[in-house]
């Protein structure tokens, strides 16, 4: 085994530099990972612009990612060399009354991969024991990328958003944003058997790559009121449903107002640091009954149920993959992220395969 391994390592704010670093050391317990995909998340794009709490430099960032595992660490019986693994962001501790009440992603103590935990834009990422035991590792099935196995962690993180907002079968939804999590927020409610999918984005460019997503309306919310357009559809009603998808204080402050009465507002898309606080009128809160909440992260049955629908291909996240680069040119791969030119950027340490 090498001892040396190309990682993109964040010296700081904005300062991250490809460099040789020590192959983790396996420990009992433990898996050594061999990284052939990780993705790019917003949260990744956050924690090199403006820094984390949880990340102390010098840090290897990156969760969505998928791998082989190369080592096995003494007392493991469940894993072996070979096998093939999907990794979940949040780690749970195991003890506390949230994760053993199945609610990991709530544990206080929030040993997230990537933050807490060295992350994937490695060559390779030691899986502790901690998440050995308790997960979210999920093995591949043969039918599933490497890839498209990067994108079980995001996905996962939708379907919390949807159980939270109660999805259900005949439920209509809107989606505010039209990155690659609100188009895999439009193909999970349609998986989940929505009756209508409204999507909203006030970039045209997004809007048009959005469509091939299926979506039944779409609504530019820049040249449009969306508030207007939407009650106009729905004959003042509002939906059921709204996802702000998108780190946006005004689809927060939007979403109360096109919700229906009883409806469910989830605020998925987290907003960056410094963003102003909210204005909402709590009074249309207090006479629809309507219910606003918060999700972030996912669990491990999450994720489990992820890599179900990526398998079945009721959900394709493929799809979403526009671009791939090799680790050396994940700076390029950041840039056509922050510049809206794709969805899914794939980096693989491993290289690109030629053929």
């Amino acid at each position: 085994m090498i001892s040396q391994m190309r990682a993109a390592v964040l010296q700081g704010i904005n300062d991250l530099k490809l460099g040789s670093v020590p192959v983790p050391q396996l420990k009992p317990g433990s898996l050594l990972l061999k990284i052939h995909a990780c993705a790019i998340c917003g949260s990744d794009i956050r924690i090199l612009k403006s820094g984390n709490n949880r990340v102390k430099y010098p840090a290897i960032i990156g969760h969505e990612s998928s791998g082989e595992v190369v080592m096995v660490g003494e007392g493991i019986t469940n894993f072996r060399v070979g096998d093939r693994l999907a990794l979940g962001a949040d780690i749970p501790c195991g003890r506390c009354i949230y994760c053993t009440n199945g609610l990991g992603n709530c544990c206080d103590e929030n040993y997230a991969l990537g933050y807490k935990f060295p992350g994937a834009f490695a060559e390779y990422c030691l899986l502790e024991p901690i998440m050995v035991n308790y997960g979210p590792l999920i093995k591949i099935p043969d039918s599933v990328s490497y890839d498209e196995a990067a994108l079980m962690e995001p996905l996962a993180c939708v379907l919390n958003g949807f159980e939270l907002a109660q999805m259900k079968v005949g439920k209509s939804v809107l989606i505010i944003g039209a990155g690659p999590i609100g188009c895999m927020g439009i193909m999970v409610a349609k998986a989940l058997g929505a009756s209508a999918v409204i999507l909203a984005e006030v970039d045209e460019k997004r809007l048009e790559e959005a469509k091939q997503f299926g979506a039944d309306i779409y609504i530019n919310s820049r040249k449009d009121n969306l508030i207007e357009e939407v009650k106009k559809m729905t004959l003042g009603r509002g939906v059921d449903g709204v996802f702000t998808m998108c780190p946006s204080v005004e689809a927060h402050e939007q979403a109360i107002e096109l919700v229906a009465k009883r409806g469910y507002v989830n605020l998925f898309g987290g907003l960056p640091i410094g963003s102003r606080k909210a204005q909402i009128t709590s009074n249309l809160i207090h006479y629809k009954e309507c219910f606003v909440m918060g999700s972030h992260g996912s669990t491990p049955r999450h994720n489990k149920l992820a890599m179900d629908l990526i398998a079945t291909k009721k959900v394709d996240v493929g799809r979403l993959i526009t671009h791939r680069f090799g680790l050396e040119e994940i700076k390029m791969g950041i840039k056509v992220m922050e510049n809206l030119e794709g969805m899914k950027i794939i980096i693989k340490p491993g290289g690109i395969p030629t053929s």
